[in-house]
């Protein structure tokens, strides 16, 4: 009789709370659009320069302006560099081309020359 009562008192302790709720995902990563991120950046007019490690926002794009040490660069191209480790791709590098402004007006002027010839 003794061990039924402890029986009724453990049952009692071990019900679970009906509002719990397990859910197998992944962990995620803050992906907030407020990071800023590190680009390697070179001005590809020849020969190249190497501007440095700048920070910018992670949505840039061709054709976008930047300003760099209180000059105007236009971006060329945005390249993102992944290397295999342990099985999984990892980022490695990200690199902005610029051409200074004028510089990739007048390629622009010139290709489109070069096109109606």
């Amino acid at each position: 009789m003794a061990m039924a009562s402890s029986w009724n008192r453990l049952s009692a302790y071990q019900k679970a709370p009906s509002s719990l709720q397990v859910v197998c995902r992944r962990k995620e990563r803050d992906r907030g659009g407020d990071q800023i991120h590190p680009y390697k950046v070179i001005e590809i007019t020849p020969p190249p320069k190497n501007l440095g490690v700048r920070c910018f926002p992670p949505n840039l794009q061709c054709g976008e302006s930047v300003t760099i040490e209180g000059q105007t660069y236009t971006i060329s191209s945005v390249t993102h560099r992944y290397q295999l480790r342990k099985g999984k791709y990892e980022p490695s590098e990200k690199r902005l081309d610029v051409l200074s402004t004028g510089r990739y007006i007048l390629n622009l002027y010139l290709e489109n020359l070069l096109e109606q010839s």
